[in-house]
């Protein structure tokens, strides 16, 4: 009998973008694109753009009340949003 070493997709998949220096964009993408789903409609209304540097997340808001209510809940954010993506992506949020 042949023995044969068999691999799931998904680690094939992730070890390619791994060796090809593309998993931490992929996983930042994501981040960026559960924003909506992690603060819900509202909160996803008033934000006007939002990119990752340096493992800190940057939003900017309309709203000057939200941003301040934001901060208090900032370390809650980072939890919930890393638990979205399924990676520890980033480490603050800056309003």
């Amino acid at each position: 009998m042949f023995k044969r070493n068999t691999e799931s997709l998904k680690e094939v998949l992730l070890r390619n973008l791994r060796e090809q220096g593309l998993e931490t964009p992929l996983y930042q993408k994501r981040l960026v694109e559960a924003w909506p789903d992690v603060v819900g409609p509202v909160i996803a209304r008033y934000t006007l753009n939002t990119y990752i540097y340096n493992q800190t997340l940057y939003v900017r808001l309309s709203n000057p009340a939200l941003r301040s209510d934001l901060s208090m809940m900032r370390q809650e954010l980072v939890k919930k949003l890393n638990t979205a993506v399924g990676e520890q992506v980033i480490t603050d949020i800056r309003f």
